[in-house]
């Protein structure tokens, strides 16, 4: 098998750094560039990186998956705050540069690289038809800029895809005062942020019925446990044409 040539953007934050050493230990990978999130994504910085890794800041990160595009690379993204919109932009980027300059090359946007965390997800979505309450709690370190988390958006959304595959109504909710306490809400799931001083990256997924609760708890302690999700995307994106968001797909988990 070829080198995989790789490229980090964000090199010197804190997923970044994990993630270059990551790639340096991993056989059949090359680090051949490393770029802070103010430095120019460009053909020649990227020094011909066939795989570019991002974790930027949100508002960097869609500027510099189109770069990586127009450079004629693959794009690993663990970036988080991404929307529909965006997402259809870089999805709509790849139909253009695969139809025309650079045949099949794909993105991979993945809200959370924690094997834990993706299995998590995926568990939840199999449980919530069978249940009438589901809530979520997200719960990180108070440097986080966004919130809700990008893994609780996509806990909430394939919850409320079950439910709603299955048929079920909205959960239960007498509130008529107070919603700003009753956290987001997205697409009908309620999704509540905590960010408290020596957290790391947490969630929890609670599923309710009359007499019963089921809880799904997923814990990274440490940054180093996102990085096996990292290197499986590094190696996968280059047989994923096209837009790609989850890593759970990659694990043929959904």
């Amino acid at each position: 098998m070829a080198e995989i040539k790789v490229a980090v953007l964000g090199a010197a934050g804190r997923m970044g750094t994990q993630t270059c050493a990551a790639v340096e230990a991993a056989d059949g990978l090359t680090l051949v560039a490393r770029l802070d999130k103010d430095d120019p994504v460009t053909g020649e910085t990227l020094s011909g990186a066939d795989v570019v890794v991002d974790f930027t800041v949100p508002s960097a990160a869609e500027k510099n998956v189109h770069a990586v595009l127009d450079a004629g690379a693959h794009a690993v993204v663990g970036t988080t705050g991404w929307d529909d919109a965006s997402r259809g932009r870089v999805a709509e980027h790849l139909d253009r540069v695969n139809a025309t300059r650079t045949p099949g090359l794909g993105v991979l946007i993945a809200p959370n690289f924690g094997l834990s965390a993706v299995l998590a997800m995926t568990f939840a979505a199999k449980a919530a038809r069978w249940f009438e309450s589901a809530e979520v709690i997200e719960l990180h370190h108070p440097d986080k800029v966004d919130a809700p988390s990008g893994t609780a958006r996509h806990t909430a959304a394939a919850i409320a895809a079950a439910r709603a595959d299955a048929g079920l109504p909205a959960s239960p909710d007498a509130t008529e005062t107070g919603w700003e306490a009753r956290g987001a809400d997205v697409d009908g799931v309620r999704v509540h942020a905590v960010r408290l001083r020596g957290l790391v990256a947490h969630e929890e997924i609670l599923l309710g019925n009359p007499g019963e609760q089921l809880v799904i708890r997923q814990d990274s302690f440490d940054r180093s446990s996102f990085m096996p999700g990292v290197l499986v995307a590094v190696r996968a994106v280059a047989d994923r044409p096209g837009l790609t968001v989850g890593l759970e797909h990659v694990l043929d988990l959904a």
